[in-house]
């Protein structure tokens, strides 16, 4: 069930390194992706497979994970992601319009959960300059970076805690390393009129 496949989408900050990510892990998520609606079907959105093990490292430098557990500096060494796929907008058909970020969560969205349905982990971030990644991976002119996510063999267990309206709603670690986060209860998300 779709519900399900949700509830086990979760974001991943470290990753198992026994378990890799390949080619057509990638494609899969992507093409997922691409039959996604579209603002105005104009299909605006660009995908950067990142595989190779050269221009993985790079987003390893590039990119920051987890910035409310600041203190565990994730990924640890050793469980970094095996994978990236990098959401662009193509400046062209987009024209600078931002309705068009709509489209880059929808792919976003579908991408994670084509992961999950693999048994694999996925991390969206949002954590990096567009500029530098740009340089360094040379994605050419006019298709510009939005988001990037991480994929690899999840290596943590989560857990989903049901909340209020008013308490925290910072996902935390407890000592045994378990990954909690905090989701308003239904009620709480629905406006009453």
């Amino acid at each position: 069930m779709l519900a399900d496949l949700v509830r086990k989408n979760r974001t991943c900050r470290s990753f198992d390194p026994d378990r890799k990510v390949t080619e057509e892990d990638l494609h899969y998520m992507m093409d997922c992706a691409r039959l996604t609606a579209s603002s105005q079907n104009r299909q605006g959105v660009r995908y950067v497979p990142i595989l190779e093990e050269e221009e993985v490292q790079i987003l390893h430098e590039e990119t920051h994970l987890g910035a409310l557990l600041p203190e565990l500096h994730l990924p640890p060494e050793g469980m970094e992601p095996s994978a990236y796929i990098i959401l662009c907008l193509d400046r062209e058909i987009t024209k600078g319009q931002s309705n068009f970020l709509k489209d880059i969560g929808i792919a976003a969205q579908t991408v994670t959960l084509a992961a999950t349905e693999r048994d694999l982990g996925a991390c969206m971030i949002g954590n990096f300059s567009p500029k530098k990644v740009s340089e360094r991976l040379g994605i050419p002119d006019g298709i510009e970076p939005n988001l990037i996510i991480a994929v690899g063999g999840c290596g943590e267990t989560f857990v989903i805690e049901e909340i209020h309206a008013g308490e925290s709603t910072n996902y935390y670690r407890d000592a045994d390393g378990v990954h909690h986060v905090p989701k308003l209860a239904l009620e709480d998300v629905i406006v009453k009129r």
